[in-house]
């Protein structure tokens, strides 16, 4: 088969489609004929030599794939049959033609969603869902501050904070993301946070108040802003460090707000609570993506030997949703 291979950290050039042994399913997982693999920032750091894959993880990038049941290794539990349409959650391996997966990462495509559209589901709901719903309980009426609109993480979260009752902020670097944040995502409040302070800004649109939870995928560089957006009570997740790894933290200021700091990561976790948010994204995430409450959204697909091409324009940052790799 083929995949996708780093061959040293760095840019888009380091990535080498080459041919490889396919996989073989083991207890409990599936073999998927992989139809589309979304791109992700962790496969960008991955690339860069940044975010290595956890112990025993393929070497190969990718952390969501849709596709085919092709296969399956000895004791799978979960009631699949061959040819059965899927998305699955990663570790890793996704920019490939196939790819073996524990069975409980892995489910059915959501009904009215094409095959090559489900790839951009199962990273970006399972994030989002895991973090401002388990995590941060995120609760009808109060504000939520997501960073980054219009990427993977951002449109996902604005349109599911949205559907469960939330009044949404968002901050993006251009007046056209703040625009399509507004009117084609339905944020309520959307920040240029090149040209204002978005702490100060939330508060003058918010009536004065902060962000009740604030989902945030930048790290270092936001997290004194990110305190002081915060409402009395608030909860900070942060999911990303795009802005650095080591930020100064005011505690006496959190401790005022009596708010709370909680960092998150999905790759590294375990296949049972993988498999546990994928049966509560099934549960709750998928009826709002069937009833059209939540659109998937594919910014462009690329063939599988044009992956280099794939992350310069993920790198550009230009797009809005997702980007897909075509087997």
């Amino acid at each position: 088969m083929k995949a996708v291979y780093i061959s040293e950290p760095g840019g888009p050039e380091a990535l080498e489609v080459r041919e490889v042994e396919a996989p073989v399913p083991g207890h409990g997982e599936v073999l998927i004929d992989v139809v589309a693999a979304g791109l992700n920032r962790a496969d960008v750091q991955q690339r860069r030599g940044f975010y290595p894959p956890p112990p025993g993880a393929s070497d190969i990038p990718g952390l969501e794939v849709s596709g085919r049941i092709a296969g399956f290794g000895t004791g799978v539990t979960k009631a699949f049959s061959l040819g059965d349409k899927v998305v699955a959650l990663l570790a890793g391996g996704g920019y490939a033609q196939q790819v073996a997966v524990p069975a409980e990462q892995v489910l059915r495509v959501p009904d009215g969603v094409d095959l090559v559209t489900a790839a951009s589901l199962p990273e970006v709901s399972a994030t989002v869902y895991s973090n401002l719903i388990m995590t941060a309980q995120l609760q009808p009426g109060e504000t939520v501050l997501i960073h980054g609109a219009t990427g993977g993480i951002g449109t996902m979260a604005i349109q599911l904070a949205k559907a469960f009752g939330a009044k949404v902020a968002t901050t993006a670097g251009t007046d056209e993301k703040v625009s399509t944040a507004k009117a084609f995502l339905g944020a309520d409040i959307a920040i240029n946070y090149a040209e204002e302070d978005f702490p100060e800004s939330l508060r003058r649109q918010n009536g004065g108040k902060g962000a009740d939870v604030i989902l945030d995928v930048v790290g270092a560089k936001y997290l004194q802003q990110n305190v002081d957006a915060l409402a009395d009570y608030g909860r900070l997740v942060v999911i990303g460090l795009q802005g650095g790894t080591k930020g100064e933290l005011d505690l006496g200021q959190l401790l005022k707000k009596r708010a709370a700091v909680v960092a998150t990561a999905l790759r590294p976790r375990p296949v049972e609570e993988k498999g546990a948010i994928m049966n509560a994204v099934r549960d709750a995430v998928w009826p709002l993506v069937t009833d059209g409450r939540i659109r998937p959204l594919v910014a462009k697909t690329f063939p599988l030997d044009q992956v280099q091409a794939a992350h310069r324009y993920f790198d550009s940052g230009d797009h809005v949703g997702k980007i897909l790799l075509l087997m």
